[in-house]
């Protein structure tokens, strides 16, 4: 079975090629939705995360508050750290167990994970391939601006946080550039998961 990496800017399009990836028959795993899964009450990083933040961050169900909790951490590496060091061991336990499952049920399969961060934590190494999603700043801009409803500003604060697009580039195994029409994404999308099944079988 193969584990392939999907990763790329803000607003590059990376769920969309995911979508197109499950389509085609590979098992797709959001590791971002699973992190808002694992902070749930009564999943595995809500008490300790409650614990080191305090309640300040629940709302009023006794859920996390998710735009608090970034509050907190944001300018604050020590913090982030920490919230880190809480959260992803939980979501990589949960990717090892679906990888797991699927490979039991399809030993030629592809899994893709999709995450924002896999190149800057290193985690890209653990895939037999990268793929980065990559589009022009500008359109980056528009299409958060557009899908968050934030502003300009927030939209490049968001994008300078992150490692340049530039740099993730250098760790890919295969590049998707969405900045085109959508049906040449979808193109680019096809001769990369035929070549993933090439080297799956």
């Amino acid at each position: 079975m193969l584990r392939v990496g999907l990763t790329g800017g803000l607003a590059t399009g990376k769920s969309f090629v995911g979508e197109q990836l499950g389509a085609l028959g590979c098992l797709v795993i959001r590791a971002d939705e699973i992190g808002h899964q694992v902070e749930q009450e009564g999943s595995e990083a809500y008490d300790e995360i409650v614990r080191e933040f305090a309640a300040g961050i629940l709302r009023a169900d006794r859920q996390i508050d998710r735009r608090l909790l970034a509050q907190e951490v944001f300018g604050r590496p020590e913090r982030l750290k920490k919230l880190n060091q809480i959260v992803h061991p939980v979501v990589r336990a949960r990717i090892d167990k679906a990888i797991g499952e699927f490979a039991m049920r399809e030993p030629d399969g592809i899994a893709v994970v999709e995450a924002a961060i896999l190149v800057e934590t290193g985690s890209y190494r653990v895939y037999d391939r990268l793929i980065v999603v990559v589009a022009g700043e500008q359109q980056q801009i528009e299409r958060a601006m557009a899908r968050d409803h934030i502003t300009r500003e927030e939209a490049l604060e968001r994008m300078h946080r992150q490692l340049p697009l530039a740099e993730k580039v250098k760790y890919a195994d295969y590049t998707i550039d969405t900045s085109g029409a959508k049906e040449h994404t979808i193109e680019q999308t096809r001769e990369v998961y035929e070549s993933l099944r090439s080297i799956a079988k």
